[in-house]
């Protein structure tokens, strides 16, 4: 009996070692599966993400309203045949680099007039075309076009032309950004320019913005255009050279310094608005960076209709013409529609660049601040304002405030920083001989609705509240401004 009883207990513990171990066999190949189960899941989800990210990105099977859009890109060189309004200008231009064709020096010219009218378009088309007339001829024409709004200094325009003259002949600047004078960059630059080129044009945009960093010293533009200006007649550049200058400012020459004036003397070239009947036709001829039955017949019109209001400004009509395009798009839509015009002229209509005035340090709102309400309260249309009363009334709000103030340099510096957010524009004007400079702030937006969203800061609230007193101060400060 013992035998059997402990044979019989073997046998159970046998037998409960098997099912356990069956068990465990069992547990783990669930566990298998189960994880097998989630890696597939994991897989599928990452394929799917992958297909997700793979399907925004690849946009081919995506139907877009643009054929072409860097028609509708406002820097494009464009053919002539697109080219609206501007037959005056474009003769003009034309007859005056005419003689580079010639063998012979053509004038410098001026070409000013509000912004979004043509200018860079003109001339650039025009030179284009020049380019490719010398090659075939086997003569080698230089065109050296820079932009002067975000230069500081003479020191970086001179670098800038340096660079831009290597960059298009595929050589190497041969001087440092910094560390060198700029008489040495200039001496650079003239190497260039008689190594690679026969004749050579010099495109300075936003001309009048290159003022320099000095308050009281002759403006940087000045000293710029009397050096290239006369660089082919001191030898210093063998070829043939031509400046034009490009402004906004129809007074840029009033504060040219007088040897420069003499060595620049321009042929001007006046850029007006375009009226609604033009900008209509330049929309119609860029029509064809849209599908064709891609745009409603009433959306050139009002795009047109809404750049007229603002002073005929062809860049301006373009973006609107480009953006309602880009709406559609992000909707999916195949027809560019009025709404689609209105809903891309609300988000330009928003000005963007006052909620940049949010995120300035109070100093910078005070001084922008005291600059709009010279403005506004000048005359409602917003007038220019002069450095020495925006000052005045920046020490006014700074002692209602019962703020920290700075000097008059340090406001002119906040003030002219505001430019590179595009707030406002600024210039350098002369008070008459042997009376000095001073800088002259101009608003590219309502001054009112700059001041209404600066007193949002709580730090300055109170102020709006002293509206009559402000606009007392204003005025007194202006008068005395212009009896001195």
């Amino acid at each position: 009996m013992a035998g059997s009883d402990q044979e019989g207990a073997d046998q159970s513990t046998l037998d409960e070692e098997t099912s356990s171990t069956s068990d465990g066999q069992q547990l783990e190949s669930a566990r298998e599966d189960a994880a097998g189960d989630a890696s597939q899941n994991q897989g599928s989800t990452e394929e799917t993400a992958q297909r997700s990210i793979r399907d925004m990105l690849d946009d081919e099977g995506e139907a877009s309203v643009f054929v072409n859009r860097d028609l509708v890109e406002p820097d494009t060189i464009i053919d002539e045949e697109r080219i609206v309004g501007r037959d005056d200008q474009l003769e003009s231009v034309v007859s005056f680099l005419k003689p580079t064709l010639q063998g012979n020096r053509p004038p410098n010219m001026l070409l000013y007039g509000p912004a979004g009218t043509g200018k860079s378009l003109i001339i650039g088309a025009v030179t284009q075309q020049i380019i490719e007339l010398c090659q075939s001829k086997g003569e080698r024409f230089g065109v050296v076009d820079i932009n002067c709004q975000p230069i500081n200094t003479l020191d970086q325009a001179v670098y800038e032309l340096v660079q831009t003259v290597a960059q298009d002949v595929g050589t190497e600047v041969g001087v440092p950004e910094t560390g060198v004078s700029t008489k040495r960059k200039y001496r650079r630059l003239y190497e260039l320019i008689n190594e690679y080129y026969d004749s050579v044009i010099f495109i300075l945009d936003e001309i009048d913005l290159l003022v320099g960093r000095r308050e009281n010293d002759e403006p940087a533009y000045s000293k710029l255009l009397y050096q290239l200006s006369r660089a082919s007649n001191t030898n210093e550049i063998e070829g043939r050279v031509s400046v034009a200058a490009l402004t906004n400012d129809p007074k840029f020459m009033e504060d040219i310094d007088e040897r420069a004036e003499s060595s620049f003397n321009p042929r001007d070239v006046y850029f007006p608005d375009y009226d609604a009947n033009q900008l209509r036709e330049i929309l119609e001829n860029r029509r064809d960076a849209f599908r064709q039955d891609a745009l409603e017949d009433d959306v050139i019109p009002l795009v047109a209709a809404f750049a007229a209001q603002s002073h005929g400004d062809a860049r301006k009509a373009i973006d609107l013409f480009r953006g309602a395009g880009d709406l559609a798009d992000e909707r999916g839509d195949e027809v560019v529609t009025e709404d689609h015009v209105r809903e891309s002229q609300e988000e330009i209509d928003k000005d963007r660049s006052l909620k940049l005035v949010e995120g300035l340090t109070t100093q910078k709102k005070i001084s922008l601040y005291a600059t709009a309400a010279v403005a506004y309260h000048s005359s409602r249309t917003g007038s220019s304002v002069p450095s020495p009363v925006g000052f005045k009334v920046y020490q006014w709000v700074t002692n209602e405030l019962d703020a920290d103030q700075m000097t008059r340099e340090t406001y002119v510096k906040y003030v002219k920083e505001l430019s590179t957010y595009g707030l406002i524009s600024t210039s350098r004007k002369s008070r008459g001989r042997g009376r000095g400079m001073y800088m002259e702030f101009t608003f590219t937006g309502d001054p009112e609705a700059m001041m209404t969203r600066i007193v949002d800061d709580t730090r300055l609230e109170g102020i709006a509240q002293q509206e009559e007193l402000l606009s007392s101060v204003v005025n007194a400060q202006l008068k005395e401004f212009h009896e001195e």
